[in-house]
């Protein structure tokens, strides 16, 4: 029993930093356009 009181915290502050990349991920335009890069990697540059 008392090692929920050290996963629990653990676990929410994995769901916190799991968000905080997607926050970042999404204000850094990472999903802004999902073709391009499959496309990038096709063409011959």
């Amino acid at each position: 029993m008392e090692i929920l009181y050290l996963l629990i915290p653990l676990s929410v502050a994995l769901v916190f930093f799991v968000l905080g990349g997607l926050w970042w991920a999404i204000q850094r335009g990472q999903f802004e356009d999902l073709e391009a890069e499959g496309e990038r990697i096709l063409r011959d540059d």
